[in-house]
């Protein structure tokens, strides 16, 4: 009812279990974010000297086969979606045929569960 006051405090209230539970996640929450902060200043300057490297690769590319900056990424992406999708400029067979499908099933059925 509206007369009670106090009534509306309690819910904030922590009792041992809560308290232990929310410090519990705040420490996991710290350990998450030294761990995330270690492996960025691990991997960061190795990712940037590959980028470097790439973006080298591409200008020699496009200098020597006489083809823009622009059009060489717009194939690349394009390359990349059709990877994702599946595609394979290789394939000696379907991505998708029956012996496909039927590792895929079992791999499912097998991790997860049936």
């Amino acid at each position: 009812p509206a007369g009670r006051g106090s009534g509306g405090c309690r819910s904030l209230h922590l009792n041992e279990d809560n308290g232990r539970f929310v410090l519990l996640a705040v420490l996991i929450l710290v350990y998450l974010l030294c761990g995330a902060a270690v492996f960025s200043a691990i991997e960061r300057p190795s990712e940037l000297r590959a980028h470097g490297r790439w973006n080298g690769t591409l200008l020699n590319f496009s200098e020597t086969f006489n083809i823009s900056l622009q059009e060489l990424n717009s194939f690349l992406r394009e390359y990349e979606a059709a990877i994702a999708a599946g595609i394979r400029a290789d394939a000696l067979r379907p991505r998708w045929d029956f012996t496909g499908a039927f590792y895929f099933v079992g791999t499912v059925v097998s991790t997860i569960g049936g």
